[in-house]
């Protein structure tokens, strides 16, 4: 029982350490990268308290090191799916009673853990089986899932202590519990604090979870799962799995206990879930909540009045940072033709400067996309580039799997705004851009909103602010997270909830209340002290 009214520590955001040549966090970093790389994982099934190995295992391998044995996962079969659901909702019993004080001390106590004794571990698994550079890492799997845990302990008080006004003689209140059944959270290989935060927020909320990680991220999901134990999190409240997705979904959506998906992934996946859970909603015992984050064709639109060398570096940064390999990826640029030749010479400036290679090597700027099935449909995309008429390829394009699965930056050149490249997600380091006419400004803003299905992140670059209220106006529907004079990544928990609309997904905000709250039903009560005793109203006389 809770005897008193609870603060959390006030949340600020993890500091971001610069790994400079020579430091000592570079060398505690580097030297925890070739500890692991000299070791096999053995990855299991975590459900409840066992670790559980199939004996039917995918081998793993760095993308930018493809010879290079790092060990195996074990998959699910479907008796295992069904016993991580058993699992979750026996679990649910104790996790869903426990005070929320305890359930925040949890995620409080991971957090520091993380910043902590796992920063090495859980950044140095990131670079090595996801192919990030030691900044990508360091502001992803450490800083982020760190600001995660624990704004969403901040978050979480909020919303408990968000309660109704009472009238004389009546107490209202407000209780905010866990959701019936159990939660699906699906996590893509891109953001390692994205693959945390699914599974943790709902259950921080105090629901249970079955967790299925991206193949390509099992490697760091294992030390997600060190973190959780080792803070105390109980058996059974996050339950990792494995294996044929297909399989997976259907038993987990099929079931009557069903309550809900935090999804991270492609578009096309999560329609496929809204069908397949409304072809089941005669299963269910209640309404699921579907909160997903899908795809992006992320744009950066330019003004004649913007300057040439901030343009460049966005467009450096925000299109070729992870390889591109990021939902808010710069993905389609519209340029003033008056710019176009100062920003072509400084873009290519910026990016021939750029060295590619192991991410052990912390000079390299880009890595290795993650696995073969991206690397050939981003090729594939390339070469087509240079063959087609309305499209030139005029940086980079050069690429080779022979070690990894390297891909130089490259920009493509189209004179169609419709072109393939300028409307398709391609998810890797290919920047598509179309040039305009100075005065068709106004018209390209139109262009810009409605060439992509997609509304996840955008950005524009103007001195004039008319012109910065205008487009900001304009393009209202076209980016839920939307940017001024700055590329359109690098989203700070606490600082910008992140989401997008249209086919982009749900817009429910990771990293803030607004996500939260899918993660709970609220119980309004009424007690009235001094009830009445006559049915009759005054109106009666």
């Amino acid at each position: 029982m809770s005897n008193g009214f609870y603060k959390v520590p006030k949340a600020v955001n993890e500091p971001v350490r610069s790994y400079k040549p020579g430091s000592d966090e570079q060398k505690s970093l580097l030297a925890m990268y070739k500890k692991l790389y000299a070791q096999k994982a053995d990855i299991p099934l975590y459900i409840g308290a066992e670790e559980i190995r199939t004996g039917k295992t995918v081998s793993m391998h760095p993308p930018h090191d493809i010879k290079h044995d790092l060990g195996v996962f074990h998959q699910a079969e479907k008796e295992h799916v069904e016993k991580a659901v058993e699992t979750a909702l026996e679990a649910r019993n104790k996790w869903s009673a426990t005070p929320w004080q305890d359930r925040a001390a949890i995620f409080l106590k991971a957090a520091e853990l993380l910043a902590g004794p796992y920063r090495d571990k859980l950044n140095a698994a990131t670079m090595i089986a996801q192919s990030k550079n030691v900044f990508q890492a360091e502001i992803d799997s450490a800083c982020e899932l760190i600001d995660f845990f624990k704004f969403n302990a901040e978050f979480m008080t909020d919303i408990y202590q968000n309660q109704p006004e009472s009238a004389p003689g009546i107490w209202n209140r407000s209780e905010y519990r866990a959701l019936e059944g159990f939660v699906y959270a699906i996590t893509p290989f891109n953001f390692t604090s994205i693959a945390g935060n699914l599974p943790a927020s709902p259950a921080m909320m105090g629901n249970v979870v079955i967790w299925k990680p991206a193949r390509t991220q099992m490697y760091s999901a294992q030390v997600i799962m060190e973190i959780f134990k080792e803070a105390g999190l109980p058996d059974g409240v996050i339950n990792m799995i494995t294996g044929r997705s297909s399989m997976i979904t259907e038993v987990v959506m099929k079931h009557p206990e069903f309550a809900g998906v935090h999804f991270t992934g492609s578009t096309q996946v999560f329609k496929s879930f809204w069908k397949l859970i409304g072809n089941n909603m005669e299963t269910y015992k209640y309404y699921p909540r579907i909160v997903g984050e899908t795809g992006g064709k992320d744009f950066v639109w330019v003004h004649p009045s913007a300057k040439v060398r901030e343009v460049a570096t966005a467009l450096s940064r925000g299109a070729f940072e992870y390889q591109g390999q990021k939902c808010s990826a710069a993905s389609r640029a519209y340029i003033p033709k008056s710019m176009w030749h100062d920003l072509r010479n400084e873009l290519e400036s910026d990016l021939n400067s750029m060295k590619m290679g192991s991410p052990e090597d912390t000079s390299n700027f880009i890595n290795a996309v993650i696995d073969q099935a991206s690397f050939e449909n981003l090729t594939g995309f390339i070469d087509n580039a240079k063959k087609d008429e309305d499209a030139e390829v005029i940086i980079g394009g050069e690429y080779s799997d022979k070690v990894g699965y390297f891909i130089r930056p490259t920009v493509i050149l189209t004179e169609n705004p419709h072109y393939i490249t300028m409307e398709e997600e391609l998810f890797g380091p290919v920047l598509t851009i179309y040039v305009y006419e100075d005065n068709k400004w106004e018209e390209t803003l139109d262009l810009v909103n409605n060439t992509s299905p997609y509304a996840l992140t955008g950005a524009i670059f103007s001195q004039d602010r008319y012109v910065i209220d205008l487009a900001t106006k304009k393009l209202v529907d076209a980016a839920g997270n939307f940017y001024i004079n700055d590329k359109p990544t690098g989203a700070v928990v606490g600082q910008q909830p992140f989401g997008g609309a249209r086919g982009s997904g749900t817009n429910d905000k990771a990293g803030s209340v607004w996500n939260l709250l899918r993660w709970v039903n609220t119980r309004t009560i009424k007690e009235t002290f001094d009830p009445p005793k006559d049915y009759r109203y005054p109106f009666l006389g």
